[in-house]
């Protein structure tokens, strides 16, 4: 589960950046297909790659650990509010709109 996730994250901040699998996998040395495994959750990566990997997206250990802790959904909400904050008022009212609608449904 770990795992999976952190590929997951990895493979979401490397769209983010711009970067494919390819790129990303020359600039820490690893080879694409590994990458890939990586991604899927086959294969887990040694600290130090991790660390390049992070460095590369510039991504913290909360954006790539992002789902495998409880606390973890706390750190995620706080970041969405940062990015509600920027957009304009009626988008701002849009999503809270469709927020509120998800929660009822939820309870």
């Amino acid at each position: 589960m770990v795992q999976k996730t952190v590929g997951e994250n990895i493979q979401k901040f490397r769209k983010i950046k711009g970067l494919t699998q390819e790129q990303l996998a020359e600039l820490v040395s690893l080879s694409p297909n590994y990458l890939s495994a990586v991604e899927r959750g086959i294969y887990q990566l040694k600290y130090d790659k991790l660390v390049e990997i992070m460095n590369c997206l510039n991504c913290t250990p909360n954006d790539i650990f992002s789902g495998t802790f409880s606390c973890g959904y706390q750190i995620r909400a706080s970041r969405l509010s940062d990015e509600i904050e920027n957009l304009s008022q009626s988008e701002q009212k849009r999503i809270f709109d469709v927020v509120e609608v998800l929660i009822k449904n939820a309870q």
